[in-house]
């Protein structure tokens, strides 16, 4: 095995502000009190991918849980005040909005990959959030800065979602996201 690259999700240490992986796709996040407090939500397809992502919210030092809304599963925080930094920074007039010179890095997208990650034929596809659709080209370009250049898709395609595909794209994206965590199934997870 090489060596891991320094943006690796197992290069450094699970933090609160790898949540910022959940905004990129579905997620969403609330402000409360006047910016004293703030909680991030996630839509997720199934119970297992739910319990993945409240276990690594849970690495994170973030406690969630998922819950019925509305016939959908969601991944929810409670209101906390150290989530109060990203709620500012992705919230514009209470829009969601990726913030100036966003980088990604392998914590971020670990959990990108974990909310609305999958395998459709031979790419990998980020899930996008539908209600967004100012964040979906400026995410692209993220990806891309980081190494990952991919094809945004609409809803027709499989969308919204970017598209990696490629070899040594895949290589990389396996390589930053790391191992799949407990639990998680193979047609969810990045592979080389």
């Amino acid at each position: 095995m090489g060596q891991l690259s320094f943006f690796s999700a197992e290069a450094r240490q699970p933090c609160v502000g790898d949540l910022a992986g959940l905004l990129c796709g579905p997620g969403q996040v609330l402000g409360f009190a006047r910016g004293r407090a703030a909680r991030v939500s996630v839509g997720v397809d199934s119970g297992a991918r739910g319990a993945a992502v409240v276990a690594a919210l849970g690495e994170r030092g973030v406690q969630a849980r998922v819950e019925l809304v509305e016939e959908s599963l969601q991944v929810t925080t409670a209101f906390r005040t150290d989530l109060t930094g990203l709620a500012g920074q992705w919230l514009v007039d209470g829009c969601k909005s990726v913030p100036d010179g966003f980088a990604l890095d392998g914590g971020v997208l670990r959990l990108w990959a974990l909310a609305s990650g999958r395998w459709i034929e031979s790419g990998y596809f980020l899930g996008l959030d539908p209600a967004a659709p100012d964040t979906h080209e400026v995410l692209r370009k993220a990806l891309a800065t980081s190494g990952l250049p991919s094809t945004l898709l609409a809803g027709k395609a499989g969308g919204p979602a970017l598209r990696v595909v490629g070899r040594r794209r895949l290589e990389r994206l396996a390589e930053l996201v790391g191992r799949a965590p407990h639990g998680v199934a193979e047609r969810t997870w990045p592979a080389a």
